[in-house]
């Protein structure tokens, strides 16, 4: 293709296109300052942001349906549209988790009337079909566990392992080791939604907020370790009260139109 006869290239003025240039520069300055400075205002309100942490969600296709001490066969769905407190424990060998089962206790004398309020503990012992009921029976009464406001209930290995490690988001998968059963003895909290949450804490000098989980276990290491909490309690005090905060404002909050979900 040919060039018109009367075709001149276009001649470039280094001024305006350094102007072009910096305009552009200070744009992208001006821009990035925005940016900067919305991150910081976001992460200052996140910062001190307490509000428990939404883990997930146990839906009701993936519920888990317990043996409790009564005989009866219960969904744990049951207990939506109500907050809940979950542990794991081993009645054959109760001093594994006897800290959670201690807070536990407390717990049901704290919130005895509270009817939004309820607790599940989990037995791993694996028993005999016919054997089972007396096995819980036994063990409710032991550890002073009642109904209906706690229950103790159990199932069969395979679906209960999968929903401790699954739904209540487990550290560890609970298994056998010399004989002994292994697992995570934490103490998982369920809101009236059915979600899984966890303590949030603002962190004074800022960034990040921390998550915790409530691991009794690990704040009584803490205490043996010398870690310090800064006020008069030690961190399984300061744990335990940290619980029933997020109690408290879950049991205010309110729940959603009740639905299969």
């Amino acid at each position: 293709m040919s060039l018109p006869e009367n075709y001149e290239p276009a001649v470039r003025d280094p001024k305006k296109l350094r102007r072009t240039a910096w305009i552009l520069v200070a744009i992208m300055i001006f821009g990035g300052t925005l940016i900067l400075l919305s991150y910081e205002k976001w992460a200052i309100k996140q910062s001190a942001d307490d509000r428990p942490s939404m883990v997930h969600r146990i839906r009701k296709e993936r519920d888990l349906r317990v043996i409790r001490q009564d005989g009866k066969t219960a969904d744990l769905f049951e207990l939506r549209g109500r907050v809940w407190a979950i542990n794991v424990t081993c009645l054959a060998k109760p001093e594994t988790s006897a800290r959670s089962m201690a807070v536990m206790k407390r717990l049901a004398g704290k919130h005895a009337a509270t009817p939004d309020f309820h607790l599940v503990t989990l037995a791993l012992d694996p028993a005999p079909a016919d054997q089972i009921v007396g096995l819980l029976a036994k063990g409710a009464a032991d550890h002073g566990i009642s109904l209906p406001q706690w229950w103790l209930g159990t199932n069969e290995a395979a679906t209960l392992h999968k929903f401790i490690k699954s739904e209540l988001k487990s550290n560890i998968f609970p298994h056998q080791e010399n004989g002994t059963w292994v697992y995570d003895t934490s103490i998982v909290l369920i809101d009236k939604e059915g979600h899984v949450r966890r303590a949030v804490v603002p962190q004074k000098r800022g960034g990040q907020p921390f998550v915790a989980t409530f691991d009794f276990d690990q704040a009584a290491q803490w205490d043996k370790d010398g870690i310090k909490t800064g006020t008069d309690r030690s961190n399984e005090g300061e744990l335990e009260k940290l619980l029933e905060t997020t109690i408290d404002t879950l049991l205010k909050e309110p729940a959603e139109t009740p639905s299969n979900s």
